[in-house]
């Protein structure tokens, strides 16, 4: 069913309708523009394209946006930004609109957007919102509110003031504790890897020694590692995402697999591989072709599918459960156990600053913690000898 405040409708007669505010008279009354079509998807397409084809807000200037309620400042928002991003970005902003916000705050006016009114949302979402109404994550519920931000921004920079400082909306976010293998973990994994070399687990193996991410991992073909240089070059990443309009309309598939590039110019990038991966990659598909977890250019292994095949590898060599990113986590902690350059490495890992390496994926173990703190020990030995 189309979502609270779209202005679609099913008719009688089975086709669907589309409204839109086509124009206003002298006393500021709308007079509306209809699209129609036989499924839900279709004119929701059309309606988009009538209200960015006829450029209503822009005719009539800033007095009729400030008319207009949310959910339709929004739509024209959604039009102009739809063509200058990625398409899984495009729709994780549909996802978040309609789930979260278009429900609560689209039929309110920009004027009505205060700073209670979206401090009581974020509060609401935070204790009660999502399908089990259990709350959501502080970092979903960050991303609402940045969305927020950006329909703001957009329409400042058209001359209509933001309602409300976004930014003075508190969301506490806490850090997660992140996961890291053990030695003794990490050695046990690549025991099982190394008795049942099949494709899967050579991919958790590359992935433990070069910190590509799972999509990268999926989307990787054979061509792009290169035995001679003893290079890996990471340019592009799959992804299961929502099709748009699917949901509401109940034909066809409501998700699907794309291959695009990175989520950023730095996750391009060119990983010199160790000797003994080489070696094993050449063991395993000395010719190989197309993708590299299934040797087949028709045939691929979704992220999916390779984050329960890794689940069932950890319950086998009795390792306690952890997510795939772990063993990003993993390959970066051990790097900064082995002394890498840290600039080194936040390239190899397609970081855009070093901070972020540091920050968020290196975990200095007890065990280097413990190494560091004996050096104090040396403190001791002067302070008897005086």
């Amino acid at each position: 069913m189309p979502k609270r405040g779209e202005n679609i409708y099913k008719r009688k007669d089975g086709r669907w309708e589309g409204r839109y505010i086509r124009e206003r008279t002298a006393a500021r009354k709308a007079v509306y523009g209809y699209v129609y079509a036989r499924s839900y998807k279709e004119v929701r397409a059309k309606l988009q394209s009538a209200v960015q084809k006829n450029g209503v807000l822009q005719e009539h200037g800033a007095q009729a946006e400030e008319q207009a309620d949310f959910n339709m400042l929004t739509q024209e928002w959604f039009c102009h930004i739809k063509p200058l991003i990625k398409e899984s970005t495009y729709m994780k902003y549909q996802n978040l609109w309609n789930s979260y916000i278009c429900p609560k705050l689209g039929e309110l006016h920009m004027e009505d957007l205060t700073q209670d009114v979206l401090d009581s949302c974020c509060r609401e979402l935070l204790v009660s919102g999502g399908k089990n109404k259990k709350g959501l994550s502080a970092k979903t519920v960050a991303d609402t509110v940045s969305l927020i931000r950006s329909i703001f921004r957009f329409y400042a920079g058209r001359g209509i003031p933001a309602p409300c400082d976004t930014r003075a909306v508190p969301i506490r976010q806490e850090a997660k504790e992140m996961r890291v293998f053990s030695l003794d973990e990490q050695t046990a994994l690549c025991s099982r890897i190394r008795s049942d070399p099949c494709m899967p687990n050579i991919g958790v193996l590359l992935c433990l020694f070069t910190g590509i991410r799972v999509g990268e991992l999926c989307a990787l073909k054979w061509e792009d590692i290169s035995f001679a240089e003893k290079t890996l070059h990471v340019h592009k990443t799959m992804q299961r995402i929502q099709v748009e309009g699917a949901k509401n309309s109940g034909e066809g598939a409501r998700t699907k697999i794309i291959v695009t590039a990175p989520k950023s110019p730095c996750s391009v990038r060119t990983i010199p591989l160790p000797e003994e991966l080489v070696r094993i990659l050449g063991s395993v598909s000395p010719s190989g072709s197309g993708y590299f977890l299934t040797c087949s250019d028709s045939r691929w292994i979704e992220p999916r599918t390779m984050q329960n095949h890794f689940k069932r590898l950890l319950k086998f060599c009795t390792i306690k459960d952890a997510n795939y990113h772990a063993l990003r986590h993993t390959f970066a902690t051990r790097c900064v156990e082995k002394g890498f350059d840290v600039k080194c490495l936040s390239e190899i890992l397609g970081h855009a600053s070093v901070n972020i390496t540091m920050n968020r994926y290196v975990h200095p173990t007890m065990q280097l913690k413990r190494e560091n703190m004996q050096r104090l020990s040396d403190l001791f030995t002067v302070e008897e000898q005086a």
